[in-house]
């Protein structure tokens, strides 16, 4: 199996299957490319993607690039993110994962939001 590695808009790395990776990158290829952020995003972001194959027990070996883009040390955290993965290093995934009952006022924020996009 092969998926693709790149370094996400945070601090970790975003893991796309390989058919979810074409359709991905199919979508920025139809964005204007003359558009500044676009090219910036495709900089910063599509050009240090990776291709990788999964061994056959399904483990991967990640750049060093991305390694270090994520700062994943020794505790990494698979987190599904529908349509692709993201790696964290644990201890920075736990710094950012606030729990939504800790704040009703930021749970109503989200239903609405989630509600105006028809879910």
């Amino acid at each position: 199996m092969r998926v693709f590695m790149m370094p996400w808009t945070t601090e970790c790395i975003a893991v796309y299957p390989y058919e979810e990776w074409m359709a991905f990158e199919a979508k920025i290829a139809g964005l204007p490319q003359f558009d500044q952020e676009v090219e910036d995003f495709q900089r910063q972001f599509m050009s240090g993607a990776h291709e990788i194959e999964l061994d056959k027990l399904g483990r991967v070996l990640i750049p060093p690039r991305l390694r270090a883009h994520a700062h994943l040390e020794r505790e990494v955290l698979w987190a599904g993110m529908t349509t692709r993965i993201e790696l964290w290093d644990l201890a920075r995934f736990n710094a950012l994962a606030v729990p939504t009952s800790a704040s009703p006022a930021r749970t109503v924020e989200i239903k609405k939001k989630l509600a105006g996009f028809g879910l």
